[in-house]
C-alpha cells in the first residue's frame, strides 16, 4: 500500500507502533499483508463510540460541579470522611477522555497515511473498561442523583448554541479522514452506507438551532434586572458557613439575604446548625468524645458555647478559596463559636439584611416548642418582622398569627385553587423552568431558587427573570455585572448560517481535494 502524499515512512510506522503496540516497519507491513478488517473497523467504530461516550461524561462532570459540595457533605455523613471528591472526578475523567481521544487521533492518522487499524488487545481492554465505568458512573448518577438530569438539561440553554458549533466543527473534520476511507475502499455498499449516515448527521445538525432554546437569545433592553444574592449559610467559601463571620463575610458581598439553619438547644436556646450531629463543623469529637454522634438538640447552650465551630474550615478545606485567606481572616477563623439565633438576629440587625432559616429537626418529636422558642427569640430581637423569611411548614398558621409581620416564604409552587396567595417561593432551581418563572415574575411572586454557584447557572436564572438566588459563591456573582451571554437572536441566526455555510464549503472541499 503507497503511502499517500506528505505522510512520511517513519511517521506511519510510528503511528502503527502506538496503535497496534507492535514495532511494524512499513515495509513488514507490505510484506505480511496487513489490511484493516471489518473487525478493526468493528473496533474503530467502538472507539469512536467510547470516545463520544466520555466526552459526554466530561459535559455532566463539569454540570454538576455545580452541586458537588452537597455530595461532599453526604459522603461525610455516611463514612465520616472529608475529601474533594470534585477533584477525583476531574482527574478519572481526564485520564478517560484523553485517553480514547489520543487512540481516535491515532486511527484517523492511520486511516489518513494509508496504515492499517490493528488495535492492540490491551487498548481493546482498556477500551471496555472505559465503557464500563463511565456506564456505572451514569448509572450512579442516576440511582443516587437523579436531579442532575434536570440540571443537564437546564445547561443546554446555556450551552446550546456554542454545542451546535463545536459539534458542527468536529462533524467537518471528519469529513477527510472519511474521504480517503470512502476513496480507498472497494465496497461499493459500504461507501453509500457510510455516505448516508453522514449526510443524514450534517443536515441534522445544520438544523438543530431549530430546537435550541435559550432565555439568553434577547435583546439587550429585554434583560431582567440582576438577581438578589442570599449568602447560603452566610459565604462558606470565605468563612466558616453559619458563623457570625460567615454572615458578615456575606455582608460584603453585597447579599440581602442571610439563609441559615436553626436548632434549639435541651434548654431552649435556638443556634445556628444544619447538620443533625455536630461532627462536621466542630471539635465535638475531641470536647465530648462519648457524645459526638448525638443530636445537636441534646446539648445544651454551655456545652455547645465550649465547641470550636471554626477550625474544621481550616483543616478539612471544604472549598478552594479557603487557600486563599488572608493570615487575619485565618485568626478569625479560629475564633468562630456557635453563634445562638439571638446574635445572627442581631447582627442582620446592624447590617440591615434579612434572615431566612429552616427550622430542625422537622421530624422532632418536641417540634411546637422549637417553634415558641424561636419566635420567642424573634420577637424580643427587635429585628423588623419584615427582615425575617420563614421557611418551616409546620405550625406555620401558628406563626402567622403571633408574628403577622414575618414574611412567610414557601418550598413549593402554587396550588390551582390557592386559598392564600404565595407571595415568595423558594426551590431548588432544577425545579422550576424558564417559563414558570417568567410566568411567577409577572404575577408579582418573588422566586429564590438554591443552590446556584457556577456563573453559567446564574446567567441562565438571571435571562429568565428569577428574582434572587441562594449561593455559596457571592463573592464571584457580585462581580457578575452581566449573563456571561446576551444574543440577539438575528445575530444568532446570523451566525447559525455562517457556520453552516463555512461547514458544508469544507466537507465539499475535503472530497473535492481527495478525489
Amino acid at each position: 500500500m503507497a503511502d499517500p502524499p506528505g505522510c512520511c515512512r517513519p511517521c506511519a510506522t510510528c503511528l502503527l507502533c502506538l496503535y497496534s503496540c507492535q514495532w511494524i516497519t512499513a515495509k513488514k507491513e507490505k510484506r505480511k499483508g496487513l489490511r484493516t478488517t471489518k473487525c478493526d473497523c468493528s473496533w474503530f467504530l467502538f472507539l469512536f463510540c467510547v470516545f463520544l461516550f466520555t466526552l459526554v461524561w466530561l459535559y455532566f462532570a463539569i454540570i454538576i460541579l455545580n452541586d458537588f459540595h452537597n455530595f461532599n457533605e453526604f459522603i461525610f455523613k455516611q463514612r465520616k470522611l472529608w475529601l474533594d471528591w470534585s477533584l477525583v472526578l476531574l482527574i478519572a475523567t481526564a485520564v478517560l477522555i484523553t485517553y480514547s481521544a489520543v487512540l481516535l487521533v491515532l486511527a484517523l492518522c492511520l486511516q489518513l497515511c494509508g496504515q492499517p487499524l490493528k488495535l492492540h488487545w490491551l487498548h481493546k481492554t482498556l477500551l471496555i473498561l472505559t465503557a464500563l465505568v463511565v456506564a456505572a458512573a451514569f448509572a450512579g448518577l442516576g440511582i443516587k442523583w437523579a436531579e442532575e438530569w434536570r440540571s443537564a438539561r437546564i445547561s443546554l440553554q446555556a450551552t446550546g448554541p456554542f454545542l451546535h458549533i463545536g459539534i458542527v466543527g468536529g462533524m467537518t473534520l471528519l469529513a477527510w479522514p472519511l474521504a480517503t476511507f470512502i476513496y480507498r475502499t472497494r465496497s461499493t455498499g459500504l461507501k453509500v452506507f457510510l455516505l448516508l449516515v453522514y449526510c443524514a448527521v450534517m443536515i441534522v445538525l445544520y438544523l438543530a438551532p431549530l430546537g435550541i432554546a435559550s432565555p439568553c437569545i434577547m435583546e439587550e433592553n429585554q434583560l431582567p434586572p440582576k438577581p438578589a444574592l442570599v449568602g447560603h449559610r452566610g459565604a462558606p467559601m470565605l468563612a466558616p458557613e453559619n458563623t457570625l463571620m460567615s454572615l458578615h463575610k456575606a455582608v460584603d458581598c453585597d447579599v440581602q439575604v442571610f439563609e441559615t439553619d436553626v436548632m434549639v438547644s435541651a434548654d431552649r436556646v435556638p443556634f445556628l446548625m444544619h447538620d443533625e450531629e455536630l461532627t462536621r463543623t466542630t471539635n465535638v469529637q475531641a470536647v465530648f468524645p462519648e457524645r459526638a454522634a448525638l443530636n445537636s438538640t441534646t446539648f445544651n447552650w454551655t456545652d455547645l458555647q465550649q465547641l470550636d465551630a471554626g477550625s474544621w474550615f481550616l483543616e478539612r478545606r471544604p472549598f478552594p478559596t479557603v487557600q486563599s485567606l488572608s493570615a487575619g481572616d485565618r485568626y478569625q477563623v479560629t475564633e468562630q463559636r456557635i453563634p445562638s439565633l439571638e446574635q445572627a438576629l442581631e447582627a442582620a440587625k446592624q447590617s440591615n439584611i434579612s434572615i431566612m432559616f429552616d427550622l430542625r429537626p422537622e421530624n422532632h418529636s418536641d417540634y411546637q416548642s422549637f417553634v415558641n422558642a424561636t419566635l420567642e427569640v424573634i420577637l424580643q430581637s427587635g429585628i423588623p418582622l419584615q427582615q425575617v423569611l420563614w421557611l418551616p411548614d409546620g405550625f406555620r398558621e401558628q406563626v402567622k398569627q403571633q408574628a403577622p409581620g414575618i414574611q412567610q416564604v414557601y418550598g413549593r409552587k402554587r396550588l390551582q385553587n390557592e386559598k392564600e396567595p404565595l407571595l415568595h417561593v423558594n426551590l431548588p432551581y432544577q425545579d422550576m423552568s424558564s417559563e414558570e418563572i417568567r410566568q411567577y415574575r409577572q404575577d408579582n411572586i418573588s422566586v429564590n431558587l438554591y443552590v446556584v454557584n457556577q456563573p453559567w447557572l446564574f446567567s441562565v436564572l438571571w435571562c429568565s427573570g428569577v428574582s434572587s438566588v441562594t449561593t455559596n459563591a457571592c463573592q464571584v456573582l457580585k462581580e457578575m455585572k452581566h449573563p456571561i451571554w446576551l444574543l440577539p437572536s438575528s445575530t444568532y441566526l446570523m451566525i447559525w448560517i455562517v457556520v453552516d455555510c463555512a461547514s458544508f464549503l469544507a466537507i465539499l472541499w475535503a472530497f473535492l481535494l481527495l478525489k
